[in-house]
């Protein structure tokens, strides 16, 4: 192509991302992504030692439980959890109860 029928074409612009990690198209949002990931990261680690302070209780009312000729299992408490957790959570909040019940039963 010579120089006289050579047309400029735009080049292709797409919006470049400026932390491929967070997926954000601005530094200040990265920074705001980066920053609220950072605090979900402290929350779960918190969550994470909730659930596993939960797991211990749970197996010293377990083994109280049967130790005194009881069941493993008492349905109607975990009843009431499924209960509070999808008051308070929607449907999702079942899943997660029957969740937490799964890990704390069992462990004596």
């Amino acid at each position: 192509m010579s120089a006289k029928t050579a047309t400029a074409r735009p080049a292709a612009t797409q919006p470049a991302a400026v932390s491929p990690d967070t997926g954000a198209r601005t530094a200040e949002a990265a920074g705001v992504i980066t920053d609220a990931r950072e605090r979900i990261d402290d929350l779960d680690g918190r969550i994470i030692g909730l659930v596993q302070e939960r797991m211990a209780v749970s197996a010293v009312i377990q083994r109280e439980r049967i130790g005194s000729g009881g069941r493993r299992v008492n349905l109607s408490r975990e009843m009431e959890i499924l209960g509070h957790y999808r008051d308070q959570l929607g449907k999702p909040g079942t899943a997660l109860a029957m969740t937490l019940l799964e890990l704390c039963r069992g462990r004596v």
